[in-house]
């Protein structure tokens, strides 16, 4: 009996919660698509976008990372 309430205060303390993802929103998607689409249009067709330029590394880990922060977070 004792154990049985040790393992309920236990489960209380921890939040007992679960991690889930979701699908992003529609903007957060689309933000991600068309900064990913820019930087492939740099790299392999040599349009000029100077922020882009010289940088598509760092975009595309960007537009990643917003993909990815869109369906961990809720609201984005």
């Amino acid at each position: 009996m004792q154990q049985l309430a040790l393992l309920q205060c236990a489960r209380v303390g921890m939040g007992d919660t679960n991690m889930v993802l979701k699908a992003p929103g529609i903007i957060t998607f689309i933000l991600s698509i068309v900064l990913t689409v820019c930087v492939l249009v740099v790299k392999f067709f040599g349009a000029q976008i100077p922020l882009i330029q010289g940088n598509e590394l760092w975009f595309l880990l960007l537009s990643h990372l917003i993909l990815m922060l869109g369906c961990i977070m809720r609201g984005l």
